[in-house]
């Protein structure tokens, strides 16, 4: 269950999604990670339970009797390996001819889930070409390990990747360490705020030009809607704020926008991802102090 809908996908019937508020209880033998309301996290199977709208599930020993309509997330705990793998795949393009350019993008995520722990990567490339030649590339892949603890606490550990030529980024390396809480996680909307240390490797495309070292502190404020009844509806967005503690007094800002509505079926998606990029002090090879970009895109869900 993700966001007020339960869905079983099963080899005869497919896959059959329903409203929490139409649950009267659930009933499973199997073993699940349950996330409630106010941030604890249970695992256990199902039993019925006599009232309508509640369930009874195991808690240190003894039965417990809990609304439906507190939990917020349910997650099977797979012993398959390759079970335990969900994500998103998208592309998207443009081509005109009377300026010759050409504009591709390619982005995605995979995430592995474990008890309490998750592996997330995700990716993104732009790129342009006019007259067969490279004249934008932004793109950037990240890695990160997450733990959740009680009262909505989770931990970060992230590492990334990341290329712009607006910017006159060549590589840019970072590794941050932070905490991610929950400020609202219901049935419909998430919104959560991330702080972390990171530690900065860049280099520009500026030849004569050294790789320079920073320490910068990050603070990243994300919101996501989503709608799961067909046709799904999903809004990610996030706004990120990078203060430079080392080196020239500098900052940078991102922000991301990604709505996205379901065609055919429920893993099929159609929708646009708009990005914008500012750097308060960028090198010297830069060609401006901002990037932004607005692409439409095609995404396949597979999970």
């Amino acid at each position: 269950m993700e966001y007020g809908i339960v869905t079983w996908k099963m080899d005869g019937m497919g896959t059959i999604s329903v409203e929490e508020p139409y649950l009267g209880t659930i009933i499973s033998q199997k073993q699940f990670e349950i996330l409630m309301k106010n941030g604890l996290l249970y695992y256990s199977s199902f039993e019925a339970s006599d009232s309508e709208g509640e369930v009874i599930i195991t808690v240190g020993g003894r039965k417990v009797s809990i609304l439906i309509d507190d939990i917020v997330e349910i997650h099977p705990i797979k012993g398959n390996f390759w079970q335990k793998f969900s994500g998103n795949l998208s592309l998207g393009g443009n081509f005109s001819k009377s300026s010759a350019l050409t504009t591709i993008a390619f982005s995605g995520n995979l995430d592995f889930r474990n008890k309490k722990t998750s592996f997330n990567t995700d990716w993104f490339l732009n790129l342009s070409y006019q007259n067969d030649s490279l004249i934008t590339n932004n793109s950037q892949v990240n890695v990160a390990w997450q733990h959740l603890f009680k009262n909505k606490w989770s931990s970060l550990l992230a590492l990334g990747r990341s290329q712009n030529l607006q910017l006159g980024i060549k590589q840019r390396y970072n590794l941050a360490i932070g905490a991610i809480k929950d400020i609202t996680n219901n049935t419909w909307s998430r919104l959560y705020i991330t702080g972390a240390m990171t530690g900065i490797s860049e280099k520009s495309f500026d030849p004569n030009s050294q790789t320079e070292q920073d320490l910068a502190g990050v603070i990243q404020l994300a919101y996501d809607i989503f709608k799961y009844t067909s046709p799904k509806i999903s809004l990610k967005s996030n706004i990120t704020y990078i203060p430079y503690f080392t080196g020239d007094r500098r900052s940078r800002m991102n922000f991301n926008l990604n709505p996205m509505v379901s065609i055919f079926n429920n893993n099929f998606k159609v929708g646009f991802n708009f990005y914008y990029n500012y750097d308060s002090n960028p090198p010297a090879s830069s060609l401006s102090n901002e990037d932004y970009g607005i692409n439409l895109q095609l995404t396949y869900s597979l999970n």
